[in-house]
């Protein structure tokens, strides 16, 4: 019998450390989503309203808007690459931390 089988999923949803992890990370998340879906509406809303400063020619034909459309991508790599190493560093340590004391304490149903 698998030992996810014999875990009391109840006392873990009922504990104060899984329920400030999941605070914690429910709000950093929120946090980054804002951020990401704000940067990613900026591109539509300054070609909308912003056309001048858009259109301004930073070196050749490559413009402002070109520029700030291009810089979606590395900010979505920074948020990603944000997100790991905050999870490796905060997130995942109290997680295993959690998943140890479960897994020692299953006892296997009978």
């Amino acid at each position: 019998m698998p030992i996810a089988d014999s875990i009391d999923w109840t006392a873990v949803i009922a504990d104060p450390r899984f329920q400030r992890l999941h605070r914690r990370k429910r709000a950093f998340l929120w946090g980054l989503m804002a951020f990401s879906v704000a940067y990613y509406f900026a591109l539509p809303i300054g070609a909308a309203y912003f056309q001048d400063l858009f259109r301004t020619r930073v070196v050749g034909v490559i413009n402002v808007g070109l520029l700030f459309a291009l810089s979606e991508f590395v900010v979505a790599w920074g948020i990603a690459l944000y997100y790991s190493r905050v999870a490796n560093r905060e997130f995942d340590a109290l997680a295993a931390e959690i998943a140890a004391d479960v897994t020692r304490h299953a006892r296997p149903r009978s």
